[in-house]
């Protein structure tokens, strides 16, 4: 395993993310979750990643009853955030820091994000004076380390780390499909991360599974390398740049924790040949114009649609649709919005409160239309 260049205390390259868990009946299966986080840390690996609007409070509580219970903290790393739902002025802040101790098991926080920051919601950030706070917080001892999460253009995360250079580490979204693209800027946000001298942490490798599922087309692509698994590709290119500390990965699943374990236990960056490939993939991906959704579910569970609409699983059948022309994807979309309180697309009534937390600034109110029109014409 490579030693981290980064945080000696690190193991690796590679980190548990918190945000998609095995699920079972609307809860998270424990069973599994134990298994998982058990080969996580047999592995040698040690990195797990949370924050309270996950899986709606149930990501913090699991790890507290399948890590920080079981396992003695010195065996694992724990990062959690602060989210702008939860705060409104300085005073909540430390309340609700308190909590996720709690919630979580632990009596510190190894890394501690401020979430998601963008040029709206920073403003809101520093009126509450959330980053002095944290960094209070860390005198404590109550955080090792502190650090941001990002969805913006790199000019505005310039800006964050110019105004705070007390900033450690960045979080944010990178993978080869995202890496030229105009909206989320990945490559210019890394290179902004460079700049400033701040190692990253990379959320979305595989763009919400995207990048596991491909089209045909791009599928025989990496096929014919005649390597490792989708998912082990798009990895590996996020690891492959120097500045990257961490690569996390969402994972529901036994099997899709041992295929990441096998392409980053022993990690080796991308070769030429298998880089060529993932640019071809790329080529194919932008000539879909699929929609850029990642699933994060931030429109749903932290907004709670007035309508509920599953905006994602609406996002992921039309995708499926343009991408892969099944005769049966509409059948998916009838399965989005059977069940009491499921609103169709053309329910949305163009609040717009799910534009506001979106990470990928979305136009989803536009983007329902189109569902509409492909599923319900």
């Amino acid at each position: 395993m490579i030693q981290n260049p980064f945080f000696p205390e690190i193991h690796g390259n590679f980190g548990f993310g918190c945000m998609r868990l095995p699920m079972q009946d609307g809860k998270v299966n424990y069973n599994e979750f134990c298994r998982m986080a058990d080969a996580f840390i047999a592995s040698g690996l040690n990195y797990f990643d949370t924050a309270h609007g996950y899986i709606g409070g149930q990501s913090e509580t699991t790890i507290r009853d399948c890590v920080a219970k079981r396992f003695d903290r010195c065996k694992f790393l724990l990062t959690d955030k602060l989210t702008t739902p939860y705060f409104n002025k300085e005073e909540d802040i430390r309340p609700f820091f308190e909590n996720q101790l709690k919630w979580c098991g632990v009596e510190y926080f190894d890394f501690y994000l401020m979430h998601a920051q963008d040029r709206n919601n920073y403003q809101k950030y520093k009126r509450c004076r959330a980053y002095e706070t944290a960094l209070e917080l860390k005198k404590e001892g109550k955080i090792r380390h502190f650090g941001i999460s990002f969805h913006d253009k790199a000019e505005v995360l310039d800006m964050i780390l110019t105004e705070h250079p007390e900033i450690e580490i960045v979080q944010i979204q990178f993978n080869y499909v995202d890496y030229e693209d105009a909206s989320v800027e990945s490559r210019k946000v890394y290179e902004v991360c460079e700049k400033h001298g701040k190692p990253v942490i990379v959320m979305e490798p595989v763009k919400g599974g995207s990048l596991v599922n491909l089209p045909d087309e791009a599928d025989k692509i990496l096929r014919e390398l005649n390597g490792g698994s989708n998912a082990s590709y798009a990895l590996r290119f996020a690891a492959s740049f120097p500045n990257m500390a961490m690569v996390l990965s969402g994972m529901s699943n036994m099997e899709q924790m041992q295929d990441n374990l096998s392409a980053m236990a022993d990690f080796h960056p991308l070769n030429d040949q298998e880089m060529e490939a993932v640019r071809k993939v790329c080529d194919i991906f932008h000539s879909l114009n699929l929609v850029p959704c990642t699933g994060c579910r931030y429109c749903v569970e932290e907004n709670e649609c007035p309508k509920g609409i599953r905006i994602p699983d609406m996002f992921s059948s039309l995708n499926a649709h343009e991408a892969f022309h099944n005769w049966n994807t509409g059948y998916y979309y009838n399965n989005v919005i059977t069940g009491e309180g499921h609103g169709k697309a053309s329910a949305c009534i163009r609040c717009g409160k799910c534009e506001k937390v979106c990470p990928q600034h979305l136009p989803i109110r536009e983007l329902l239309k189109k569902v509409a029109a492909t599923f319900e014409g």
